[in-house]
This record gives C-alpha cells, structure tokens and sequence, in this order.
C-alpha cells in the first residue's frame, strides 16, 4: 500500500519548499504520505532503527537518519514525536532558522508557547500547528454558511467524539481527543470562551481521565460542550452547530455527500407554546479534498510565501492550549469553573493587559510582564521579562525598561530614560526629560537621557531630574530631588539629594559613615555580605 502510493507521488511536481519529517509513527506516517504526494518530502528522521527501516523501503528516494542534528538547515521540518518534545524540537529548528510545523499539540504547557511565537517572529520563520479538522472541506464551508448568516445568531454547539481506542497513558481523552474541536469551535465562534468546567470518568486508571464533558461559555450566550471518550462501543465523530435560523450537523464517518447537512428547522409560538417547525435536510456540497492533504499544502505555501494567512499559527495552537489547561484544571479541582484570564494579549503573548490599558503593537514587552488599569505603554517602548506597570503608569515610545522593573501607580517614564534589570519606582516618583520646559516652546530635539543602574530603588514623588545617571543599587529616597549623579549603592535624601549612607544589593543600610574613608569595610547585618568603599563608593564585593 505505501509502495504504491509512493509511485504514484513521484510524478508529482517537485515543491519548491522541501521538507524534513520528524518522527515515523502511525501519525507521522500519514504526514510523510502527502508530503511525498505534494513533492516535498527530502528526509525522515527517527531515532527507532524499525522506523528508519519502514521508512526507507516506503520511500527510497527520500534521506534517512536517526538524529535531528543530521537535518540540513535549508529545509523546512514537520514534527510527529511524541508530544512532550513538541515545544523542545520546534524551539530547536526555529533557532537554526527553518520553518516549522508541529502536530498537535503545540506543547503540554502554555507558559511554553509565548516563547516560540516569540522566536517565529523574531526569526520571521512559519510556526504552525497541526489542527487538522480547520482544513477539512466541511469545515471550511460550515464556517462559510456562519459568516454568510445561514444560520442566524449562533445558540449552541456541542461535539461528541467517541471510540473504543487508542487507550493512552501519557495523556488523557481530553487531550488526546478534544484540541481538533476546541479549535474548530473557536473558530466559528469567532472568539474565546469567557468560563471553562469539565468533568471526566476515570474507569481504567485513577488519574486518567478515559471520557470527559467539557462546557464553554462565551459573554455573548453562545454555550458549547465537547463530549470524549475511548471506551465507547463504536465510533462517532459528529459535531452539531445550532443556530437561530438553522441548525448543522457535521458527521464525518458518513460519506463526502452526507457529511455536511443543514437543517431550516425552527420555532414558531402558538398561544404562548413553542412548536417546533421541522424541515426537510440539505446536505452541503463540498470538495473532496483530504484535510491532511490541505494542511500540508497549507505549510509549503506558507513556507513559499504564497499562502494566506494559517488558521493554525503559533497563535492559534496558543488558544486551543488556553482552553485545554483551564478544562484541566476544572477536572482536577470537581468541575469548578475557570474563568479565562481576561488580561491575556495575543500580540503580546506571555504579557498580562487589563482591559482599560491601551497597549501598542508595536511596543516591546517581554513574557511574564503585566500592565495594569488605565496604563499607556505606547508602539517603541521597551520592557523586558517580568515587568509591572502599576495603575496610571505611561510609558513612553523611547523608554527601555529591563527585566523585572516595577512601576507603582502613577509613574510616567519618558524618552530618554533607561530602567536597568531590577529598578523599583515607588508611587507618583517623577521623570522629566527637558531640563527647561515651556508649553508653547517644543523642546523634542533637546530631550537629555537619563541613565537608572540595575537594582535601584527610587521612593515615592522622588524627582529625577534628566541628564543624570544613578548607579547600581542606590536607594533614592521617598520625596527626594535628583540633581546630579549618584554613586552606586549610596543611600541619599533631600532636596537636593545628598548622600546619607550606603547600601547592600539586598537593600539593608550598612554601618558606614556617609563619607567613608577609603579602603573601610561594612558588613551587612541581613545578609552577611562584606563591602569595602574606596573614597567614593562601594564595589567589589567580598564574601564574609
């Protein structure tokens, strides 16, 4: 059978992307079928000497190795392996700058996709995942009729995908079934669920879930469930959309003219009584393309950039994890519902954005970096990993934040100013970036930088005035004016600041005079640390 299929593929066209596969399992073993078909299998590449055999007899004109090392840079790469190395291969071909195609899922953890949508686009490399119901023909026409209002306002959806097998143990049914009609749904819904709850059996094992019911909910009405199980007495793959109009039924274990039906039922009242309205079905038209066959299309087109844009980005597999972990964590906890944190930003993934603050897609934000109500971070700023823009806070287009700063409420920073890793910016402190402002006069050309080393912490309604520098882990403190540089580690108040002592990385005053002779040494009582100052600050710090 694959003999012959592969006869039949090598007449086909030579695509102009090129692919390697990764991983010969059952799975895998289709992928290689239609890429072959498509002309763009060059290699196959699996660690099992029995797979690598298979693969070689089915397809002697493709290369095979056992080792993802051996896989040339210039080509694109498609992974089968096993699910827990999804998020470590794709990151490992995406850093070599090849395209990349994943099957589901994207990975086990959300917290693991930001980083690699981060790096497709940094590389400007394909990132996709391998949701295959998107390219199937009756969901594409389905999602044709929703958009053309076939159906009217859309009430309900629900899915059932049953059969007795394939039992695992490195998963449960609601990962192993549910992602393909967790994306389809999100598709036609047009957008996220608001609440999550699912509830499962576990029949064969005590902590694998074998059959789950999971809800979603959307603020708009629209209710979903998605029924999955592997100990059912036969197969069903049926997924059933109703409408105010019209209801659908999606069954695909019936043949190509039956598999989309459409049904003009409805409701009419009579005396105060619904009586249904029942009408004859229409099945739906469609192509008889293979889904795996359009998706893999999909990848090489996308590659060659002749594609449009994927339904299944980076992004896409991002939202269908979103959903899988909040149904988990709703089974693991009795079917308690989880509310889909409102905050999440798909521009900028990983980074926590309150409904009320205006965010740019242009500014720079690392993962793990939260901005909080009414905050304005405008396109060109730049923070890192882990930051928290309090209540009120603006940042400005040239503005850079390192990792882990902290803004307090009411904090603006300017053009001209840099936050080292590690800054505290207490409540209401103050930035400026013109040394002589007037209202009518621009001085846009005149701004002066202003230089925050690592560590810093800068108290309330504290002033920094531009063009001066403050060194690592100084200690400016609440209410101060900052007038000229300042030494790192020195602890300093007033108006204007002056030094008023030193202080360790921990943030503990150390028992030095504030003008210390060269050479004395300081021992921190928190922390144990020793410091010696050399006339005008403390460096090199020696262990007690």
């Amino acid at each position: 059978m694959l003999h012959a299929l592969r006869e039949v593929s090598v007449s086909q066209p030579q695509s102009t992307t090129q692919v390697a596969l990764v991983g010969f399992g059952p799975w895998g073993r289709n992928i290689a079928r239609n890429l072959d078909a498509l002309g763009a299998l060059a290699l196959i590449c699996d660690p099992d000497p029995t797979s690598q055999a298979a693969a070689q007899k089915a397809y002697p004109h493709a290369r095979v190795v056992g080792s993802r090392s051996d896989i040339p840079r210039d080509l694109a790469v498609a992974i089968a392996a096993p699910a827990a190395q999804h998020a470590e291969l794709a990151e490992h071909f995406l850093l070599r700058d090849q395209h990349v195609f994943v099957e589901k899922p994207l990975a086990l953890n959300v917290a693991e996709c930001p980083p690699l949508i981060a790096l497709a686009r940094q590389k400007n490399r394909v990132l996709m995942v391998g949701h295959l119901l998107q390219y199937h023909p009756a969901v594409h026409k389905l999602d044709e009729l929703i958009r053309q209002g076939a159906l009217g306002r859309l009430l309900y959806f629900y899915s059932n995908r049953l059969n007795l097998g394939r039992i695992r143990r490195e998963e449960n049914s609601l990962w192993s079934f549910a992602p393909h009609d967790i994306s389809v749904m999100l598709r036609l819904a047009g957008g996220m669920p608001s609440e999550i709850h699912a509830t499962g059996g576990y029949f064969l094992h005590p902590k694998i879930a074998d059959s789950t019911v999971t809800h979603l909910s959307w603020e708009s009405g629209l209710r979903a469930h998605i029924y999955v199980s592997w100990l059912h007495p036969f197969k069903e793959q049926r997924l059933v959309v109703v409408g105010q109009d019209a209801m659908a039924l999606f069954d695909d274990t019936l043949p190509l003219d039956q598999k989309l039906v459409l049904y003009r039922h409805g409701v009419d009242w009579k005396d105060g009584v619904p009586v249904p309205r029942k009408a004859e079905p229409e099945p739906v038209a469609l192509a008889n393309d293979e889904p795996l066959r359009c998706e893999m299309q999909a990848f090489l087109d996308a590659c060659g950039g002749t594609g449009g844009p994927l339904y299944t980005d980076g992004k896409e597999g991002m939202r269908v994890l979103r959903v899988l972990d909040a149904a988990e964590q709703s089974l693991n906890n009795g079917g308690i519902p989880v509310a889909l944190d409102d905050g999440f930003s798909e521009r900028h993934p990983g980074v926590t954005i309150h409904p009320s603050a205006v965010v740019g897609d242009e500014a720079q934000i690392g993962a793990g970096s939260k901005i909080w109500h009414f905050s304005h971070v405008m396109d060109g700023a730049v923070l890192g990993r882990d930051c928290v823009v309090g209540q009120n806070g603006f940042v400005q287009s040239g503005a850079v934040l390192g990792d882990n700063v902290r803004l307090q409420n009411n904090v603006s920073v300017y053009d001209g100013v840099t936050l080292e890793d590690g800054v505290f910016c207490g409540p209401s402190c103050v930035f400026t970036n013109v040394t002589r402002p007037r209202a009518t006069v621009s001085r846009r050309g005149e701004f002066s930088a202003t230089q925050v080393g690592r560590g810093v912490t800068i108290g309330a309604n504290a002033t920094i005035v531009c063009g001066n520098s403050i060194g690592a882990y100084a200690f400016i403190g609440a209410g101060s004016v900052v007038t000229r540089d300042i030494p790192a580690h020195a602890l300093v108040t007033g108006n204007p600041a002056r030094v008023r002592g030193w202080v360790c990385i921990c943030g503990e005053k150390l028992p030095l005079d504030p003008k210390p002779k060269s050479g004395s040494k300081a021992r921190c009582e928190r922390c144990g640390e020793v410091w010696r100052h050399d006339g005008a600050t403390l460096h090199e710090q020696e262990k007690a």
